[in-house]
């Protein structure tokens, strides 16, 4: 769905990168859309029973994340966990100054 992605952002505040650490290279084209199109977005790393745990700096190196996007851990099964990315990821679009 690659070639609808410029239709789909459009209006958006940012976006919410949901990282698999089993997968982390599958990250890289959805960090350099939003990169290059400027929209704000945060990572959220999703760990799921079984997959081995990494923390949020080491996810930050592995992708080589800014210093300045949010990277943190949730369980995309709790909703209070992705209300807590998806505030963060509005709290991280407000600061984020237009160039």
């Amino acid at each position: 769905f690659w070639f609808m992605w410029d239709d789909l952002v459009r209006g958006a505040i940012g976006a919410v990168v949901l990282a698999d650490t089993r997968r982390l290279k599958e990250c890289f084209p959805a960090l350099d859309y939003f990169e290059s199109c400027g929209l704000p977005y945060v990572v959220a790393v999703n760990h799921f029973d079984g997959s081995e745990m990494f923390g949020p700096e080491d996810v930050r190196e592995a992708l080589t994340i800014p210093a300045h996007i949010p990277v943190m851990i949730m369980d995309a099964r709790r909703r209070i966990s992705a209300i807590e990315t998806l505030l963060a990821l509005v709290g991280h679009a407000l600061d984020v100054t237009p160039e």
